[in-house]
């Protein structure tokens, strides 16, 4: 059995069925996300590492 794929002509073995879009698509949702853009460090309140470093003025 042979299928056409956008690289050419291809083979498959004769107990395998090619992955269908469908597939394709519920193995990517599967995967967790990731972000697009690295993610900013929360410096702010409670979550401030620098501020937890400094010395205490008294």
């Amino acid at each position: 059995m042979t299928e056409r794929t956008e690289a050419g002509e291809q083979l498959l073995a004769p107990f395998l069925s090619p992955v269908s879009v469908r597939q394709r698509l519920d193995h990517l949702m599967a995967q967790p996300l990731i972000p697009r853009k690295p993610q900013k460090p929360l410096d702010i309140g409670l979550f401030d590492e620098a501020a937890r470093n400094q010395l205490s003025l008294f």
